[in-house]
This record gives C-alpha cells, structure tokens and sequence, in this order.
C-alpha cells in the first residue's frame, strides 16, 4: 500500500501521484487510469476520498470520464 502523508488532505495527495504518473508516462495518453477500487485498495483511502482524486484529474483537465468504463487518461500538463 502506498502510504500518504498525515498532515495533507488523501485526496489531494492520491491526486498529486496519479497526476505525477500521467506525466513520467506511467499512465499514458488513452490509457485507462486505476479504478475507484484499484485507489482505494493501492492508497488505503475511502471510497470518496478516491471520487474526489479522480474528479481533481478530470476538473485539471489531465483525464476524462467514459461513464461505465472508467477515467482515462488526455495527456500530461501543457502537452
């Protein structure tokens, strides 16, 4: 499980990390970013806590939302 700092909001971190991926290239272009689910067992979150991570990326413009398919993933910042 990957562990999130105590003193900053879950969800802000669960987003910054998945934002980072999208950037190296873990995540790339088309590709379908982990699941509600996936965040929650990977981070150890709630499942609104993951929600609100996945809507950060999506609102930042780096993922859009295919309803009953998942998030995926546009393209890292400023490309």
């Amino acid at each position: 499980m990957t562990e999130l700092d105590e003193t900053r909001a879950k969800w802000i971190q669960v987003r910054d990390i998945l934002a980072a991926r999208i950037e190296d290239g873990t995540y790339p272009p088309n590709s379908r970013v982990p699941s509600v689910v996936a965040l929650t067992e990977e981070f150890g979150v709630a499942v609104a806590t993951a929600q609100k991570a996945l809507r950060g990326l999506r609102e930042a413009g780096l993922t859009r939302t295919e309803p009953g398919l998942g998030s995926f993933v546009v393209g890292p910042r400023g490309g």
